[in-house]
């Protein structure tokens, strides 16, 4: 599945995903390939994204800085304030303030 998170200042992620969990306003949720079609609002959180070929980054949205962290060399995190996400088609788009 394809994944593309967007921020007002900048794409922040657009890639083929493994799945994908986010912070949605009744609790986190995951999606995978074929996912029923969705529209949610999302709160503050992380956004977890399952690769299987990146390295394991910690995105910190507000300062620009990427750092390595030592858990898991397959998964993304993306710390989101709110936003909202649409998956259809198998595509997911985030967008993320």
């Amino acid at each position: 599945m394809y994944l593309e998170i967007v921020s007002p200042e900048a794409t922040l992620f657009s890639s083929e995903v493994d799945s994908v969990v986010v912070p949605g306003v009744n609790g986190d949720f995951e999606m995978l390939n074929n996912h029923a079609p969705i529209v949610s609002l999302l709160k503050e959180g992380t956004i977890k994204i399952h690769t299987h070929t990146q390295s394991h980054l910690v995105f910190d949205e507000l300062h620009g800085e990427v750092q390595p962290h030592n858990d898991d060399d397959k998964i993304l995190l993306l710390k989101i304030k709110s936003g909202t996400i649409e998956m259809k088609d198998n595509k997911v788009i985030v967008l993320a303030d």
